[in-house]
């Protein structure tokens, strides 16, 4: 796994180098040389402009202009004052031996100018503005922002793109959209989401030392992202002796007169997720609509309030005892916030069997605990796992910022953790699902890869909802392994997505051709688990979608991954 590091951290683990003998100076050293091998390793590059700041950022880029000319690329920087006025220390010191070895020099150069060097340049280098940058950026540094975005020269980032907040993911003005971001350290939250996801383009990780390793662990990482071979602790050994009730026997307990869908995609989720024996509970009301669209689903009518159409207080018992003969139960998808389901929410976290809530069930939780879920660790502490899917909205309620939730991966991981830590059990964990979704636990918080802006749409969250409880109900687990095992159901809902983009475009995917996806993309996640390998997730769809032809000559997954397993116990 690769740590993330909030920005504060950032500078424990620069103080922790300097203590153990790195000056700040060779990290600035270090920083701009792994930034002009970046730059060297690109195609074609024999001219760069090197746009700088006036702190340590621009400090590293003139670092790395004086390096590119050892690899026969002329440099130039872009400056907002004379080198000899910069106010950085070390950034006037890079500036001096960058100058004294033959780099050219354009202080402020008018917009006509500017866009004369970018109609001449391979590459631009962005050292303007740092992780420590937080407002809105002024001139010169917002003009030459909006000239480089408009240029179209491909763009390497030093750190962070400039005008995006490292922390929150937020853009406050101009902001450069970068093709690669060389990060220093580690990875920073805002990075990986919001807005990050679109300026940083590919993230290159530069450590600068051999003990930043040491010190990013004792930094304490605000969490983890996963890398493929990270789930190979996680998954099951594959048999060939197995009946319906081994793979897992899920109740699925959704849907209401307005909301039906919900309940159908949940349930249908769930057996293409691999569960051996799905049912559904739905009100009486929608049973038929239900039952015409899952032929292999039992689907169970129980009492409704007619005034609603949603399940009935009469329906609490009946779905108590059906839950616990389950291996696992999801509940919420669809069945909106009433007093009967409310209390039938609360009546299901007494079963001790595995629990999802998802979507409604969530907020009935708020309900219950007047949306501060955190001072109420009793309603949620159980001897069974138990897994929350909100979105930020979701987990606002639940915190009780209802009108202001999380608005960034940082906030999230906050509220999330608040919640975890108020339970302090292992086998609670919530799913903070957004542009980058994480899975949060008492000891450690999970990034998995995001998946595509085609997630976003209607029934999304029911499918992954269903995927996770099928998983569960088979699953053997350690506790502490829930925040991965969420990460993994995760990113098989992602390859859902990649692959239903195939067919339907990038903005035609719907909920239900989410569904279709799922066994071959679970097949080409475990395949990629199996043999170590990596990917950007478009790998494992031509995994899955290669011609007849070459089908041949793929690897089979289940022996692969039996294999995997075997060397591990090794």
């Amino acid at each position: 796994m690769q740590p993330v590091l909030n920005v504060e951290d950032i500078k424990f683990v620069e103080t922790s180098l300097n203590r153990s003998g790195i000056s700040i100076s060779e990290l600035m050293h270090r920083a701009g040389l792994a930034v002009a091998q970046e730059v060297a390793h690109m195609d074609g590059v024999r001219r760069a402009l090197i746009f700088v700041g006036m702190g340590n950022n621009g400090g590293d880029g003139w670092v790395a202009a004086e390096e590119l000319l050892r690899y026969d690329i002329v440099p130039t920087v872009v400056s907002p004052v004379a080198p000899e006025s910069l106010q950085s220390d070390l950034a006037l010191v890079a500036a001096r031996s960058a100058v004294a070895a033959g780099v050219v020099v354009q202080v402020a150069p008018p917009r006509a100018q500017l866009e004369e060097l970018l109609f001449t340049t391979d590459v631009v280098v962005d050292a303007m503005l740092g992780t420590g940058f937080r407002e809105t950026p002024t001139a010169p540094f917002n003009i030459w922002i909006d000239a480089i975005n408009m240029s179209g020269v491909p763009a390497v980032a030093v750190d962070v793109p400039s005008g995006l907040s490292a922390q929150t993911g937020h853009i406050h003005g101009a902001c450069i959209y970068a093709d690669v971001t060389v990060t220093m350290i580690a990875l920073k939250p805002g990075l990986l989401a919001d807005k990050g996801r679109d300026a940083c383009g590919s993230i290159v990780i530069a450590p600068l030392a051999e003990q930043t390793e040491e010190f990013v662990l004792k930094a304490d990482p605000v969490a983890w992202r996963c890398e493929t071979s990270d789930y190979l602790d996680i998954l099951p050994m594959p048999t060939a002796v197995a009946d319906k009730y081994g793979r897992g026997c899920v109740l699925v307990v959704a849907g209401s007169s307005r909301y039906p869908g919900a309940a159908i995609l949940a349930a249908r989720a769930a057996a293409r997720a691999g569960a051996g024996y799905v049912s559904l509970a739905v009100p009486a009301c929608i049973a038929g609509i239900v039952q015409t669209q899952l032929v292999e689903i039992p689907v169970i009518p129980c009492p409704y309030d007619a005034d609603t159409g949603t399940f009935s207080e009469e329906a609490h018992d009946i779905i108590v005892k059906l839950a616990e003969r389950a291996d696992c139960v999801l509940v919420g998808p669809g069945i909106r916030v009433t007093a009967a389901t409310t209390s039938l929410c609360s009546g299901l976290l007494g079963v001790k069997v595995p629990l999802v809530m998802d979507a409604d069930a969530l907020n009935c939780l708020a309900r219950i605990t007047e949306n501060r879920l955190d001072n109420y660790p009793e309603l949620v502490r159980r001897n069974a796992p138990l897994i929350l899917t909100p979105h930020r909205r979701e987990l606002g309620r639940l915190m009780g910022l209802p009108d202001t939730p999380p608005d960034s991966l940082t906030s999230a991981l906050e509220a999330a953790r608040r919640i975890v830590w108020a339970d302090g059990g292992s086998e609670f964990t919530i799913v903070a699902k957004g542009n980058a979704t994480a899975c949060v636990g008492v000891e450690s918080a999970v990034l998995p890869k995001p998946g595509p802006v085609s997630l976003a749409t209607a029934g999304s969250g029911d499918v992954l909802a269903g995927i996770i409880a099928a998983r569960l109900a088979k699953a053997a687990i350690d506790p502490t392994q829930l925040p991965l095992f969420c990460a993994f159901a995760c990113e098989i809902h992602a390859r859902c997505a990649l692959l239903a983009e195939k067919t339907f475009g990038t903005r035609g995917v719907m909920a239900n051709d989410l569904v279709q996806q799922l066994g071959r993309a679970t097949d080409a996640l475990e395949h990629l688990v199996a043999v170590g390998g990596t990917d950007d997730g478009d790998s494992a769809v031509s995994a899955v979608t290669a011609d007849a032809q070459n089908t041949s000559n793929d690897i089979d997954a289940t022996s692969e991954l039996r294999r995997s397993h075997k060397h591990k116990e090794l």
